[in-house]
């Protein structure tokens, strides 16, 4: 017997976005729809809403959905299940139909690549709606793009669903639309487009500070020479990549300073206003994931869960921590998109995962928003490739063909690395040996915008920033991260007027400033101008900032470069 139809009446309502996609879908009726939304915005309501409707004007029979994990198959079956549509998450290919109790069923991209013809029959027996949820994983591989357009391409309906940028490789995605522009390059095209900006601006998500770290590093490599760098200068890409796994090391001092920080923050926002707030810290692979599981257990004087996929029982243990109020969680892969825990306020970024594709999943896991007013806490190594995607969250991307790749070589092979290699500690674990590591606050991001002019992790100056309110608009952050900046500012400068000339130590001329000492000091003048020209017009921060790239070219101010960051300056003194 077939399942009941799903109610349209007893419908939860649909937000704006969710609404106005739904008139442009319907009107289109056309077989494909591409729908990019911001993580937390609500896909999986729009796409069960738009199954409901087809279901209910007899349109189609069956709804199928294909998602990229064993753990989000059970989310969407039990998200359809709340709104009337019955989806099976435990159907597998030797069963070759599905159930008559059931509407349709929920795959993966993996199931679907490894048995094409048998969701191709499942398909052609009933009017289909298929829905691809983050459809850019159909171009991980050309057995599971291939086996997508074969299983799929004889579907009634068709609907594709993506929350973050797409891939920097040139497969093309199944059933994506591609536009040739006048730069002779194709890009993606969406039928309906709701970015992080949009969603901000609406209140359906939160607003995201990032606590960027430095920090002195020292470790010695495979030739026995020691080195030591400070986490955040400029460097090659090797020194980088090295520094940065240093200050991972948990052997080091650098991620117990900074999982110290992360959770004074989140006791902050436990006992102001975000009572049941949890964190989640984002490690490379399964041995060090454990590894700062203990730390956190030290840090906070409570067990932390560990969610690794390989392990029996990770979806269950997800589930119990999205719904208990346990502070901590420690995860490599698992909790990386589509996973939903609105509880999560607090982050530790803790990979070396850094393209654009996975930062942008992993910061999805925060935004999520239950009432007006909550915020979320990222802390990260002070990268600059990493600063500069924490300061482009609002950054609309599109999938490109036959673009020149990336030179700094971030492509989504260090994603595939991070997601699928977890137990290896990796090549560079060979090349050299971690010796220790400090970390320090190096400033705070938001908005597009730096604030802050650095502080011990310890001092009043961190607990300023540690201590910011949990509830509070995205106006709101902009002014008082504005306020502690200038209060830095002025308490460090009396600080030197109180200083007793005996204490002073004489020297025959005032050493010259280091590069990142420069940096330090153009990022606070940039940052004072920028907020009196908000004062005198009334302009968001990050929209100076964005008139500022705009008309001088280069990155966000976290990432610039001194004589960017001096050509900002002489820029803005003259609007």
């Amino acid at each position: 017997m077939s399942p009941p139809l799903p109610n349209l009446e007893t419908f939860p309502a649909l937000r704006d976005w969710q609404r106005k996609a739904l008139v442009k879908y319907l009107r289109k009726r056309s077989p494909d729809f591409m729908a990019v939304a911001t993580p937390g915005a609500g896909k999986t309501t729009f796409a069960l809403r738009i199954a409901a409707e087809l279901l209910n004007d007899g349109s189609i029979d069956a709804v199928t959905v294909v998602c990229p994990t064993e753990h989000l198959k059970t989310q969407w079956a039990t998200a359809a299940a709340r709104v009337g549509i019955q989806l099976d998450p435990s159907f597998r290919n030797s069963d070759v139909h599905s159930a008559r109790d059931f509407h349709g069923a929920v795959l993966t991209y993996a199931q679907v690549g490894m048995a094409p013809a048998v969701h191709r029959r499942r398909t052609m027996t009933r009017n289909t709606l298929v829905i691809l949820d983050e459809i850019h994983h159909a171009g991980d591989s050309r057995s599971w793009g291939d086996g997508v357009k074969q299983a799929f391409d004889q579907a009634e309906r068709r609907l594709m669903l993506t929350g973050t940028p797409f891939r920097s490789d040139e497969n093309p995605i199944p059933f994506v639309d591609y536009e040739r522009g006048q730069d002779g390059l194709q890009r993606s095209r969406s039928d309906s487009v709701y970015g992080y900006s949009d969603a901000l601006r609406d209140g359906v998500v939160r607003p995201v500070i990032f606590l960027a770290y430095s920090g002195e590093t020292r470790w010695r490599t495979n030739a026995g020479d020691e080195l030591a760098a400070r986490l955040g200068e400029p460097m090659t890409k090797d020194l980088i990549a090295q520094a940065w796994r240093t200050a991972l090391d948990h052997r080091g001092d650098w991620m117990p300073q900074v999982l110290r920080a992360a959770d004074a923050r989140l006791s902050r926002l436990r006992s102001h206003g975000i009572s049941d707030a949890g964190g989640l810290i984002i490690a490379s692979d399964q041995q060090t994931a454990r590894a700062y599981a203990k730390l956190i257990e030290e840090v906070s004087g409570e067990k932390a869960v560990v969610v690794l996929s390989d392990d029996q029982g990770a979806s269950d243990r997800i589930a119990q921590f999205a719904a208990s109020e346990q502070r901590w969680m420690v995860a490599v892969r698992m909790v990386s998109e589509g996973v939903d825990i609105p509880r999560l306020a607090v982050g530790v970024y803790a990979t070396s995962a850094s393209t654009p594709l996975y930062f942008a999943q992993a910061i999805g896991r925060f935004v999520r928003t239950r009432r007006p007013g909550e915020t979320a806490t990222v802390f990260v190594p002070s990268v600059p490739h990493l600063l500069g995607l924490a300061s482009e969250m609002e950054r609309q991307r599109d999938h490109i063909l036959g673009a020149p790749k990336d030179p700094d070589g971030l492509d989504d092979t260090l994603l595939e690395r991070a997601q699928r290699e977890e137990k290896a500690e990796g090549e560079l674990e060979k090349q050299f040996e971690a010796l220790s590591s400090i970390a320090e606050l190096d400033q705070v991001i938001y908005d597009g915008a730096s604030f802050g002019t650095g502080a011990r992790t310890g001092s009043a100056e961190e607990e300023e920033y540690l201590g910011l309110p949990g509830l509070l608009t995205p106006d709101q952050v902009s002014t008082l991260l504005t306020k502690r900046q200038s209060d830095q500012i002025a308490a460090q400068k009396r600080a030197a007027r109180t200083v007793p000339a005996s204490d002073a130590v004489p020297a025959p001329r005032e050493a010259p400033l280091s590069a990142g000492e420069r940096r330090v000091v153009l990022r606070r003048q940039l940052n004072t101008l920028v907020a009196a020209h908000h004062h005198r017009t009334n302009l968001p921060h990050g929209k100076i900032h964005a008139e500022l790239r705009r008309l001088c070219g280069g990155p966000p101010s976290a990432q610039a470069t001194i004589e960017q960051l001096e050509e900002r300056i002489a820029t803005i003194q003259t609007m």
